[in-house]
């Protein structure tokens, strides 16, 4: 978390700053543990100040901010950073601050509780290296259905499991592989290669309507309030979860449940038993399947 609703609420809460020029870059003082910053503050600094804004974009979970030497400003989260342009939860945890002018936006500030994310400038070159195809699979809001499944299907991996693969398809994080794989009924312990057909295309159906979805509500934020948009608002998505961190609740789908928890990959995972049968039997009859395509 965040995953790739959040980064792209982000990055389009953050549009606004296309056309500005760069009059400042620094690393904010900060008592804790530092984020990585490349190159050192001081050479960054020096490369983007007097550099105009050209595209904000998303990679995966990443928010690229394009300048017009083509050299990138790359925003990583990780597990609790923030793209804002004001008023971060706290001063505390501020660890890095652009300065414009031109546009409206005066900032972007990056805002890391934990101290896990970065902030990297990239040439051309280093972003092909370091996440281009060779690193990251197509984007899960773009990959087709032929595309995933010929991505996952010869794999033994459990399915969960696979799609946190960002080699295989991007973005996909914990929370939404849980939502994704309980709107399309399959278990997330069956392994790819065991999928059939429509089970792949169902997959892909509902990827991409919960991704939509949640963008849609700007993402989620959960228990812990971390994740906040470009205005340090949080996001709605998490109103309507089906199963992630709902166990013990009866399952929205099929009436009956309850929703269980287990781990895998060290990541805690959440299903319905009865719409997502493993072996034996088949899936008690859903209210509301997934959508064939959105």
């Amino acid at each position: 978390m965040p995953e790739l609703p959040e980064v792209e609420t982000m990055r389009r809460g953050i549009l606004g700053v296309v056309g500005g020029r760069v009059t400042g870059a620094q690393a904010v003082t900060c008592g804790l543990k530092p984020i990585r910053i490349s190159p050192r503050p001081v050479t960054l600094c020096r490369r983007v100040v007097g550099r105009r804004i050209v595209a904000v974009e998303r990679l995966g979970k990443r928010v690229l901010i394009r300048l017009d030497c083509d050299a990138v400003l790359v925003f990583e989260p990780r597990m609790t950073g923030l793209v804002l342009l004001a008023d971060p939860p706290d001063a505390e945890h501020l660890r890095f601050r652009l300065q414009l002018a031109g546009v409206a936006p005066r900032q972007v500030l990056f805002w890391d509780r934990r101290g896990l994310g970065s902030v990297r400038l990239l040439s051309p070159r280093q972003l092909q290296t370091e996440l281009g195809p060779n690193k990251l699979g197509p984007d899960a809001l773009e990959i087709t259905a032929d595309d995933l499944r010929g991505r996952l299907r010869t794999s033994r991996r459990a399915v969960k499991v696979a799609l946190l693969d960002q080699r295989a398809v991007a973005g996909i994080g914990n929370l939404y592989a849980s939502e994704m794989l309980h709107m399309a009924g399959i278990h997330p312990a069956k392994r790819c290669d065991r999928l059939t057909g429509s089970e792949w295309q169902r997959l892909h159906a509902a990827l991409r309507h919960v991704l939509s979805e949640a963008i849609r509500y700007e993402g989620s934020t959960l228990a812990d309030g971390t994740y906040r948009n470009a205005l340090n608002a949080p996001g709605s998505y998490q109103n309507q979860h089906r199963v992630y961190d709902r166990a013990a609740a009866s399952c929205p789908t099929c009436g009956a449940g309850p929703i269980r928890r287990m781990v895998q990959a060290q990541r805690a995972t959440f299903f319905c038993p009865d719409c997502q049968r493993l072996r034996g039997g088949k899936n008690r009859r859903r209210k509301a399947g997934p959508p064939s395509q959105p």
